[in-house]
This record gives C-alpha cells, structure tokens and sequence, in this order.
C-alpha cells in the first residue's frame, strides 16, 4: 500500500514557503519593491562582506545562472551593486547597497514577526524545539555505501 506520510524535505518545503510568502506578502504591503523568492533567497545567503555569483549559487543550491539573473534583477532595483573582486580581477563581489540594508533590516523584522506568529500558532516550546534541531550539527550528507539496507 502507498503511503501518504510526506517526507522531511516536503514538509520543510511547505515551512520555508510559508515564511517566504508571508514575507513576500508584509513586504509588498509596505511598499516595497516587488522580489521573487529567488531573489529573497539570495538576500539571505549574502555575505555581509559580500558574495560571488558562484558563491550565491552554491548557498542558494541554484544554478550560477539562476543566481545571476536574481542578481541582476535585484541591481536594476537598487538592492544590490557589484564591486570588483580584490582577490581576482575575472569576479565581482556583490553587495547590498545602503537601500538593500534597509530592505534586509525590514525583511528581518518581518520574519522574527512571523516566527511569532508560528509560536503563537503551534506553541513556542515547538518553535524553540524546531529551532534547536535545525540548529544541531547534521555533518555531511551519507554517500552512497551509507545508505544501503542492512
């Protein structure tokens, strides 16, 4: 018989697209400019330092493609400014711009308001549980001997 039971990375999918609609949802209500989830995603992986492209794609676990598209979009509305690299002269270091600061600080407010509201929903031992376990160290994925039956 098939099971309905979803899986862990289906059930974290559903949680990540919770909080990335209900930040999309706050932020274009308080004007902001228009993002994708993308284009979120790649807010919150960005060094404060500033990132590559390549290194945005890798955290994101997207193409260097799609990375570059999000930051494109997200230069042309004034989020985000490419520098040189100091380290190469082939790369560009991306950064938020005094605008894109502003828009992370705003972001953030916005998801420590909506973990609230999750703890509010579920409880806030659940969310403070949740959170200790995605924070304990997972180490390196099994390759392929580990995951035989035995």
């Amino acid at each position: 018989m098939h099971s309905t039971r979803r899986n862990l990375p289906q059930l974290l999918g559903d949680a990540r697209r919770w909080f990335d609609e209900g930040l999309l949802t706050a932020l274009e209500a308080a004007g902001a400019a228009p993002v994708s989830p993308t284009q979120v995603q790649l807010f919150a992986v960005l060094d404060d330092q500033g990132s590559t492209v390549a290194e945005l794609a890798r955290h994101m676990g997207v193409t260097r493609q799609t990375a570059h598209q999000a930051v494109h979009g997200l230069v042309a509305a004034g989020l985000l400014a490419q520098a040189p690299h100091p380290a190469s002269a082939r790369q560009r270091l991306i950064r938020r711009t005094r605008e894109g600061e502003r828009a992370h600080r705003q972001a953030s407010t916005i998801l420590e308001r909506l973990e609230e509201q999750l703890a509010e929903r579920i409880g806030r031992e659940q969310v403070d549980a949740l959170r200790t376990t995605l924070e304990a160290p997972w180490g390196r994925p099994p390759g392929p001997g580990d995951l035989s039956q035995k």
